[in-house]
């Protein structure tokens, strides 16, 4: 990374204080020489009449011993004098190096603790999606070819995407690329590639008096936010997460405003509706750790955020018990979407705000990637323009608040996503797509399989006009379905993962779209930043993923390896050893569902 000088914002010592301080170094030097002696009147032999003193009237009756006591007298004052200028001369070098060096300190910090970060993840998000989530909204709306979405504008390059131990990254390894500014192991949260903490981008904005906050739509203990705000040995360790995002852990509480999913890892497995382990009610706890304001639902939120200061931090919101819902399911009187909260997040945090202090929020369009593993184009389209409408809410405030940093980008591509699609490989294909297929879907895959897995009757010809009005012709809006398709749905014995896939695949061959697995895929993804250029000249063209965390930290002038000593301390009492992955405990039906 090249080294950024802060001509602008610091201020050096003028050319003439400059020789002023060498002039008195010289001095200093001089004095101090053991060749260098004040002018003394010269020593007299016991034989020679001694000389009078200076301004001695001839008339006083000083005698030699006299003369010789006053002397002596006088150049001991003469060494005092000396002595005394000399220590004089070098605390005004000390005092003025020190004022220079604390005031090029304090500029810095002022400096960048006055400056907001504003990092936007869109998980699982490709170049391809992109393209899609464009061209199906030029067709809905009706616009132009020309038409340039809100990222299309500030589009700067591209990221690399690999961990340290694959040329295919997961989401954790990908986001401690980004909050940390090293590679990782896969399944790593905030951990280096030997499984030591490392400290994040939001640890070192709070450690210089910054506001902090998150907002996503999964659970606010999965990989990607877990990244920047705890510090585990595998993804998998949600509970932990929780308990140091709420402020369990060395430094203490770290975050000013949490939103989104994830009730689950902080409520005890009970009446309370979680599945904590050790009984712990992390919600009660949070209040010892000074969080003022807890959300648990739609009408807390929007209680807090009708409120003139916005939403008194710190403040917990968690609105439902995993991920939120895909926004083509989502009901907006119970569930809060991206841009909503994250418009509530903006005016909190600014209003919050003291004098010169600044923030760093992390937002992240988390459902992207989950649509991408279940294959399901129109879930995943939803997605993309919300998370689109969520980029111009942030960029709205960038225009009115020019001492802000945008910086949008992806972990990584899922689901080998592609705008063509042969069906028949005997046969060559067509050169379109068909998003008129996609605009018929009323709900996602993920619904969708899970109402047909709760369909009771095991009657064959009910379920089978179940699944063709309801699941095929109301859900999916497919009026064709094939035997083949009806046949395998019907069958009660087919999992809910695999109905899932089966209708993502469905509706994408009708509408020519490809999908070349459920997992991750390798591609460099697109590199997207606005406002300040101070912090994101660096980025443009090509980068490693890495490369976005370092600038961030240059921006706001922080350097994390003063975190990572804090997290070093005491990591027996509060950093836990990878856990045993195998167990039953850490392989629920969401983990192995999606492993995002």
């Amino acid at each position: 990374m090249k080294e950024h000088h802060f001509s602008r914002a610091v201020h050096t010592p003028r050319p003439d204080s400059f020789l002023r301080l060498c002039a008195l170094s010289r001095t200093v030097l001089l004095f101090s020489s053991p060749r260098f002696t004040f002018p003394t009147r010269p020593a007299m032999s016991t034989n020679e009449t001694s000389r009078l003193l200076p301004y001695e009237d001839p008339r006083e009756s000083f005698n030699d011993a006299q003369r010789a006591q006053l002397r002596d007298e006088e150049n001991k004052q003469i060494r005092r004098e000396r002595r005394r200028l000399i220590f004089c001369l070098l605390l005004a070098i000390i005092l003025t190096s020190s004022a220079i060096t604390f005031t090029y300190i304090a500029a810095r910090m002022t400096l960048g603790r006055s400056r907001n970060v504003i990092m936007m993840v869109s998980d699982g998000f490709g170049p391809a999606s992109q393209t899609y989530a464009r061209s199906y909204q030029q067709f809905v709306e009706g616009l132009p070819e020309g038409h340039m979405t809100k990222l299309d504008e500030i589009l700067i390059g591209s990221s690399r995407t690999r961990s340290s131990n694959s040329f295919i990254t997961d989401s954790a390894a990908g986001a401690t690329a980004f909050s940390c500014g090293l590679k990782t192991y896969n399944a790593a949260v905030g951990v280096d590639k030997d499984g030591a903490p490392c400290g994040t981008i939001l640890e070192a904005a709070k450690a210089l008096g910054m506001l902090t906050g998150i907002v996503v739509t999964d659970r606010v203990t999965d990989a990607t936010p877990a990244s920047f705000s705890s510090h585990v040995a595998h993804r998998f360790m949600e509970q932990e997460i929780a308990q140091q995002q709420i402020g369990d852990y060395v430094l203490g509480r770290q975050i000013d405003l949490l939103m989104g999913g994830g009730q689950c890892n902080f409520l005890p497995n009970g009446p309370e509706g979680g599945c904590r382990r050790d009984g712990r009610n992390l919600i009660k706890e949070a209040e010892s750790y000074g969080w003022k304001t807890v959300m648990m639902t739609k009408q807390d939120f929007d209680t807090q955020t009708n409120k003139s200061e916005g939403i008194p931090l710190p403040a917990l919101g968690l609105f439902r018990p995993l991920d939120l819902s895909f926004e083509l399911d989502r009901d907006e009187n119970l569930e809060p979407s991206l841009s909503d909260m994250t418009k509530a997040a903006l005016v909190a945090l600014q209003k919050s705000a003291g004098p010169n202090q600044g923030f760093f929020l992390l937002i992240e369009g988390s459902r992207i990637d989950i649509a991408g593993h279940n294959n399901d184009p129109a879930a995943h389209v939803r997605e993309i323009l919300e998370y689109h409408k969520t980029v111009g809410a942030v960029r709205n405030f960038i225009r009115k608040n020019p001492n802000t940093l945008l910086i949008s980008t992806s972990d990584h591509e899922t689901g080998g996503f592609t705008l063509g699609f042969q069906p028949d490989p005997k046969t060559y294909p067509d050169y379109l797509w068909k998003p008129e297929v996609i605009r018929r879907v009323n709900k996602s895959t993920d619904v969708l399989s899970k109402l047909l897995a709760g369909f009771q009757s095991h009657d064959s010809k009910r379920r089978r006009e179940f699944v063709r009005k309801d699941i095929l012709q109301d859900g999916l809006g497919i009026t064709d379905p094939t035997e083949e398709e009806l046949t395998f749905l019907v069958d009660s014995k087919v999992s809910t993962n695999q109905t899932m896939a089966f209708l993502g695949h469905a509706v994408s061959r009708r509408a020519m779209l490809g999908w070349t697995t459920q997992g991750h895929t390798g591609v460099d993804v697109n590199l997207y930043a606005d406002g300040d250029l101070d912090g994101y000249k660096g980025l443009l063209g090509n980068h490693e993923n890495t490369e976005i965390g370092q600038a961030m930290c240059d921006y706001l002038k922080v350097d994390l390896s003063y975190i990572t000593r804090r997290l070093a301390k005491e990591t027996d009492k509060w950093f836990k050893p990878k856990p045993n992955v195998q167990d039953p405990s850490f392989q629920d039906d969401y983990h192995l569902k999606a492993g995002n």
